[in-house]
């Protein structure tokens, strides 16, 4: 919770902040890329070493690493120390909590339920994600009340100081984790042939998604609010707020549909009227229709996350999650990175063309994961 609200704060505060120390959406677009990268580097150590090292030692070196490059992100004013702090800091402009840490959490997760509780534990793992979301969203709105005495650029820098200073927190709620979090040493065997076609499968999906997704990070809807409609950094924030606690209550609906109708239909029939609604808000008149349009979508696009995870760890052998939460997870931070960076690029043609790609990106790896995966059932629909 507390790297969620970090990470939500950051990303809002990005958009806004960038403009003004590295104007021009190109380089606004590389900045993020290069934090995307960041990320990969440190989901791809924690692939390989994570549970070698230790899941506990990983995750508070990460927050750490965060924490500080962070830090330089606030202080910087090159833009290769900007990028350098997005690197180090593995700066996530999705405004989600996405990356090493997410990874290895999520491959412990599954090991202390049954099959049945799976999704609901994960959905709840989300919510508190979530509350941490929202609750840096509304931060976010601190620096707006702060401008009028320091000046617009030095309120900020202390917002994005602050987001350094609760992802460095996180190390100590780390630190005081059990050791029961760690992996057994036996997960050192080579993945089996047919978890290798699984993993494959779904992680060529998930690159489509993730690319789709760099389109629509938090940073680029700020900034699309900002620049489109004119909206202050107040209502901006308040918006983000709004949207993630949907994000909450949509997690647990997923866990209740999911037992219901399945993992795979909760994924896929949640998740395209969601991307055909960021389609309308591209091209809402206003703010305040924008809004509505865009609340109504974050109800709904968060529902394959928890089932995502659950259905990813269901069908998979038990020594093979972390790898196989690693390799997803390095595909998607791939494909963030590269969407980010590409974002920059179609977004001089117009912030609401970008968003329409995303969306359409993100519609077709819908069906395609219905294609590819509705016949293959998790333990607990068998």
């Amino acid at each position: 919770m507390l790297r969620a609200t970090g990470l939500s704060m950051l990303a809002i505060l990005a958009g806004a902040y960038l403009l003004a120390v590295a104007p021009g959406s190109v380089r606004i677009g590389a900045i993020g890329a290069v934090g995307f990268a960041g990320g990969m580097v440190a989901a791809l150590l924690a692939t390989l070493r994570g549970d070698r090292w230790g899941r506990r030692r990983v995750l508070v070196a990460t927050a750490l690493l965060a924490a500080g490059g962070t830090l330089l992100l606030a202080i910087a004013a090159e833009p290769w120390l900007l990028a350098l702090g997005a690197f180090a800091g593995m700066f996530n402009a999705m405004g989600k909590d996405r990356g090493a840490a997410l990874l290895l959490e999520g491959a412990a997760l599954p090991a202390i339920v049954d099959d049945r509780q799976r999704t609901s534990a994960f959905a709840r793992y989300h919510v508190a994600q979530d509350a941490g979301h929202a609750v840096g969203a509304g931060a976010a709105a601190l620096p707006s009340l702060l401008q009028s005495g320091l000046g617009e650029l030095t309120a900020l820098r202390w917002g994005i100081a602050a987001a350094a200073l609760l992802l460095g927190a996180s190390a100590l709620a780390y630190a005081a984790l059990s050791r029961a979090v760690d992996a057994p040493a036996t997960i050192a065997r080579p993945m089996s042939p047919a978890g290798r076609r699984v993993v494959v499968r779904i992680a060529s999906l998930f690159l489509l998604d993730a690319v789709g997704g760099g389109f629509l990070t938090t940073s680029w809807l700020s900034v699309f609010f900002l620049e489109r409609f004119g909206a202050s950094l107040g209502a901006v924030s308040a918006l983000f707020v709004g949207a993630r606690v949907l994000n909450a209550g949509s997690h647990l609906a997923a866990a209740w549909l999911a037992a219901r109708i399945g993992l795979v239909n909760t994924m896929v029939f949640a998740h395209i009227p969601s991307s055909l609604l960021l389609l309308t808000v591209a091209i809402a008149p206003n703010f305040g229709v924008a809004a509505v349009l865009f609340l109504v979508r974050e109800g709904l696009v968060e529902m394959d996350v928890p089932t995502r995870q659950s259905y990813l760890m269901a069908v998979v052998a038990p020594e093979e999650r972390t790898r196989a939460s690693g390799i997803t997870s390095l595909v998607r931070l791939g494909g963030w990175a590269v969407g980010q960076g590409a974002a920059g690029v179609v977004a001089q043609a117009g912030l609401g063309v970008s968003l329409a790609l995303g969306a359409g990106m993100k519609i077709a790896y819908d069906v395609l994961l219905f294609r590819a995966f509705r016949a293959r059932k998790p333990p607990e629909e068998m």
